[in-house]
């Protein structure tokens, strides 16, 4: 399955220019939680989270229209390409702990968003099998991307979908979690 087959291609998106006011209000109309920002060619320069949003108010303490998208932005881009194999962008995902991959065309103009979300509503076992994301991918993809300090030279632990059924999988994995989270009694 091709990335084109499940991204978003209306993709809001903002310009170097935009104060983080304009940028959180693409976000709330959008019901989104990253705008990509483009140049002037509409080339891909950087990507604002409803995080970093967050993280510049309380550090640069400034109010929202003092606080450019240019000065939000920096660094290595991360994208994929509407012929990718979904997996390869799961991949990318799960090694940079993204949730979101700016999708761009052959000249590296945006044409498109693909999520973790996007990938889960494609998981359905009513499908052919080349019609749909394998289930196991986008569990290793989503626990990846949620683990602390998730350093990608290490293998993540996939729990088997044995019993056909994600949601046991994913509880044993919330289970997991909570266990390793619970306070030692001393």
């Amino acid at each position: 399955m091709q990335v084109k087959e499940i991204m978003t291609s209306d993709v809001s998106f903002c310009g170097t220019k935009a104060n983080l006011s304009d940028v959180a209000n693409v976000m709330w109309n959008k019901d989104c939680g990253s705008v990509p920002v483009v140049d002037q060619d509409k080339k891909v320069v950087g990507v604002i989270t409803d995080r970093d949003i967050c993280m510049a108010l309380v550090f640069k303490n400034k109010l929202a229209n003092e606080i450019f998208a240019k000065e939000m932005i920096g660094g290595l881009v991360r994208v994929c390409s509407p012929e990718d194999d979904i997996e390869m962008a799961l991949a990318t995902m799960e090694h940079a702990q993204l949730r979101r991959l700016p999708v761009v065309d052959k000249d590296g103009t945006l044409c498109g968003i693909i999520s973790i979300n996007d990938a889960i509503r494609h998981t359905d076992k009513g499908e052919k099998k080349s019609r749909r994301v394998s289930r196991k991918k986008v569990l290793q993809t989503l626990r990846a991307i949620s683990q602390k300090n998730y350093a990608p030279e290490k293998e993540v632990e996939i729990v088997e979908d044995t019993s056909g059924e994600v949601e046991e999988a994913a509880t044993d994995i919330v289970e997991e979690v909570a266990t390793e989270t619970e306070p030692s009694e001393s």
